[in-house]
């Protein structure tokens, strides 16, 4: 099978057995995902909706999750001050949520709500629009983090793939990824109000289900910014399964998607330094300059996760499907190397 498998007619994600019927990529969820129809333990399903909103000088970032045996909700406020760049994620972990949360089956439609003594978070899904909206108490510091963040979503193309495991073929990974959404709205903390401008500023909704194989290191970077008055973004990476069906690297530009081959991350040692993006066909030619390394760790026994989100500033260009070269000069974005084991 081609690397690069378009899946183009609309039907069930997996097969009677639990296997995907049809490993590749597609511009929207075309497949359509029943838990039910999962061959593995409950404890062994993931599912979670990822928003990242990133403006110039700030951002910020909430997750609501449902992963088997494990659930992590949490928020991120990340601010990239030239003398003191610093960021806060608090976290709640929930044990054996095995599908109590009842995360929807697409992202098209569903709403998503998590409320306990610390967090009440709402992400709420209507036509062309979503909106990020709650309280995170004792955030930092005794502290309350707000939000209220709208995200506008007109029809436009997305990043999906449905790629299996060579080792377990019951297992596999669903993945969206929706770039260039513009934002509007605010966070606020500690007196300070963040805000986010839909003239200059996006939002990225990594959306996942899936079953995984218990250890997985994944290369993942994604950006959003204007180019020559039009909306403009990437996604790249790899690390999740077998491949060879479909890589999720891919252009959007003005709501079309160019869908790229291979990408390596060249990474170096001091992941301070500057890395470098270079696609196996030659149109996507990117250096990262890293301003700050968000790092994030933890280990509880057998459940652990390792990894590096690095923001900071992509020069380069990219090739659209017709030839057309765009350059890429300052945009702010992140660049990331996890290690999961859970």
């Amino acid at each position: 099978m081609a690397r690069n498998h378009e899946v183009t007619t609309k039907n069930d994600l997996l097969n009677p057995d639990g296997t995907l019927r049809e490993p590749g990529w597609s511009k929207s969820l075309i497949q359509t995902y029943n838990r039910e129809s999962i061959a593995a333990p409950k404890f062994r399903i993931k599912e979670w909706d990822y928003y990242l909103i990133l403006a110039d000088k700030h951002a910020v970032a909430f997750t609501l999750s449902d992963d088997g045996y494990i659930g992590m909700q949490s928020a991120s406020l990340l601010v990239f001050d030239e003398k003191n760049p610093w960021e806060q994620t608090s976290s709640i972990l929930n044990f054996f949520p095995m599908g109590k949360y009842k995360l929807p089956r697409t992202s098209d439609v569903g709403d998503i709500h998590y409320h306990d003594k610390k967090l009440d978070l709402d992400f709420i899904v209507t036509e062309g629009k979503r909106r990020i909206v709650g309280e995170y108490r004792k955030f930092k510091d005794g502290k309350t983090l707000k939000v209220d963040i709208t995200l506008t979503q007109p029809p436009m193309d997305t990043m999906v793939i449905a790629t299996p495991w060579k080792e377990n073929k019951k297992a596999f990974y669903y993945n969206q990824k929706i770039n260039c959404m513009r934002a509007e709205g605010y966070a606020e903390f500690d007196g300070v109000r963040y805000e986010f401008n839909p003239e200059t500023d996006f939002g990225t909704l990594d959306w996942g289900r899936g079953v995984w194989t218990y250890d997985n290191t994944w290369y993942w970077s994604s950006g959003n910014g204007i180019i020559d008055g039009k909306s403009f973004g990437f996604n790249i990476g790899y690390g999740f399964g077998d491949t060879s069906a479909a890589s999720e690297n891919m252009i959007f530009y003005d709501g079309k998607c160019h869908k790229l081959d291979r990408i390596l991350f060249e990474i170096p040692d001091d992941v301070m330094k500057p890395w470098k993006f270079i696609s196996s066909d030659g149109r996507l030619d990117m250096d990262f300059v890293p301003i700050y390394d968000n790092v994030h760790s933890f280990d509880i026994g057998i459940i652990s996760q390792h990894g590096h989100q690095v923001f900071g500033k992509f020069f380069g260009t990219a090739i659209l499907d017709d030839g057309t070269k765009l350059t890429i000069n300052g945009l702010t974005a992140f660049a990331e190397r996890v290690r999961n084991r859970y």
